[in-house]
């Protein structure tokens, strides 16, 4: 697929195909990854990191109010997935 480079400012900008947007669920404002070697540029769809609340937790600095027995108590949303 061959695609026009147009200038905009002082950079060079190309289209995404639409198929590839729709692929990789992006949208205005979606990061993409993008690779040089050499004379190749490699456009790569990050994924959106997925967090779990034990992670998280673990995260949380000392100090900070906690909750016991947060580890035991049901999910209500999403947590788990």
């Amino acid at each position: 697929m061959l695609q026009a480079l147009r200038r905009s400012g002082g950079s060079l900008v190309m289209t995404i195909p639409k198929s590839f947007i729709e692929q990789n669920g992006l949208s205005d404002g979606s990061k993409v990854a993008l690779r040089l070697s050499g004379s190749t540029l490699t456009v790569e769809a990050t994924q959106r990191p997925r967090y779990n609340l034990t992670d998280l937790m673990a995260e949380m600095p000392e100090g900070y109010p906690r909750l016991e027995d947060w580890e035991n108590m049901p999910a209500v949303g999403l947590e788990r997935d």
